[in-house]
């Protein structure tokens, strides 16, 4: 007699569907916890909800629709679950209004207060040729965050910028038709990745795009990284690509005496960092006569403090640089990490700052940003302009979100602004 094996099938669980929907969608409206253990999943987690709530909407919604025909929703549990999946929509719904109303009168707001009610009469116009995809950036599709470098960056305009292989290449962002000699202003995009990456794609592809069909010319970089490479190895290639860049970027069009710099969290850090020590030896070993300063500086979500220890997760913070990144004991060589951390390298000749960071931030504390912001407001010449973004995660700035447009719509303004201030 031949005996049928068993088959197992998978059963429905309709509830903890709905119960991880809920949570997610929770997740994505405010971090469920700020423990440092749980922080880097709660990240992850509620980064893309936070920003694409809309592509997680539609997904659920016809998912349901399928799984509503299969019987799922049927009975006491399937009521309860329905509900939480209609309750999670809700607050997905929620998230998306947000996202689209909130982000610009903050960013606006950060602006005027530094820069004066009436800073926007300084700006130049923006170039007539600005391209379809970026007018009315809010309804870019949230993915295609490669059509935007496909459309400015051509293989021959990717450089090397230093002798360490991949780990120095550089991707120049320019408008076909910007001419060679068109002198535009130059910004260089620093990439983070907690130190341990430093991949320029595809970060911060919104504001480059922004910034490219108006007429600037972007420049997104490779760094060395940790562990393979111990620190000061990072801030040095990027004062490398610092020099690079104002000795080679009048051959694309760019104009080597208005450069700016920019990054988000680790790239936040080294882009803060490299502002404030224009021309320093320590980290221009071999081309210490170059000329490393920069025009302005927009730090997004960065570290600016290495060496506090007392608040929740900084122990833990520290402990991770001593192991992958320093590779050096905090207690012996304390120093280091000092001159490490922008917040105790602010000076009253400091370039103008645009600082942001999101006020849910689960990766690097909403408060790094506003201790940073004091103490370089309290000795800085310039003009300091800070954002605190509502409801915005780390790395809000990534997908091509309504949130990332209207930051680099702001971020264009600020250094309009300051383009627009030297040249008179």
């Amino acid at each position: 007699m031949r005996l049928r094996r068993p088959q197992l099938l998978r059963r429905p669980r309709p509830l903890t569907r709905g119960a991880v929907e809920f949570i997610n969608a929770a997740n994505g409206l405010r971090p469920i916890t700020r423990h440092p253990f749980a922080s880097f999943l709660v990240f992850w987690f509620g980064w893309p909800t936070s920003e694409v709530p809309g592509l997680y909407l539609t997904a659920s919604a016809l998912d349901a629709l399928r799984r509503g025909r299969r019987g799922d929703f049927a009975g006491r549990k399937g009521t309860a679950a329905l509900a939480l999946t209609a309750a999670a929509w809700a607050i997905l719904a929620v998230i998306r209004y947000r996202g689209v109303t909130t982000p610009g009168p903050v960013l606006e707001a950060g602006l005027r207060e530094q820069l004066g009610p009436d800073y926007a009469e300084e700006l130049p116009a923006a170039p007539r040729t600005a391209t379809r995809a970026t007018r009315g950036g809010q309804r870019q599709l949230p993915l295609r965050t490669t059509v935007a470098r496909r459309r400015y960056v051509e293989k021959t305009h990717i450089v090397a910028y230093g002798p360490h292989r991949r780990a120095n290449l550089a991707d120049i962002w320019r408008r076909r038709d910007l001419p060679r000699d068109g002198k535009a202003p130059v910004l260089v995009q620093v990439p983070g990745g907690a130190w341990v990456l430093g991949w320029r794609r595809p970060q911060a592809y919104p504001l480059m795009n922004h910034l490219v069909s108006r007429g600037w010319v972007c420049v997104s970089l490779n760094y060395r990284v940790s562990p393979l490479h111990a620190w000061p190895a990072h801030i040095v290639d990027v004062k490398r690509a610092l020099a690079w860049v104002k000795a080679n970027i009048a051959a694309y069009g760019g104009d080597p005496n208005f450069v700016a710099i920019s990054g988000g969290s680790a790239g936040g850090h080294l882009s803060a960092l490299a502002a404030l020590t224009p021309d320093d030896p320590k980290f221009q070993p071999g081309f210490e006569e170059a000329d490393t300063s920069v025009m302005a500086a927009v730090p997004i979500y960065g570290r600016y403090d290495w060496f506090s220890t007392e608040a929740k997760g900084r122990a833990e913070f520290v402990g991770l640089l001593e192991k992958l990144v320093v590779k050096q004991k905090f207690s012996t060589h304390r120093d280091v990490f000092l001159d490490a951390s922008p917040i105790q390298r602010v000076r009253a000749d400091a370039p103008p700052f645009f600082v942001l960071h999101g006020h849910d931030d689960s990766l690097i504390p909403v408060v790094e940003a506003r201790e940073f912001v004091g103490e370089l407001r309290a000795v800085s010449k310039a003009p300091v302009a800070y954002a605190e973004l509502p409801n915005a995660q780390h790395a809000f700035d990534i997908f091509g979100s309504p949130r990332a447009h209207q930051t680099a719509e702001a971020v264009a303004r600020f250094l309009s602004w300051v383009y627009a201030t030297n040249r008179g």
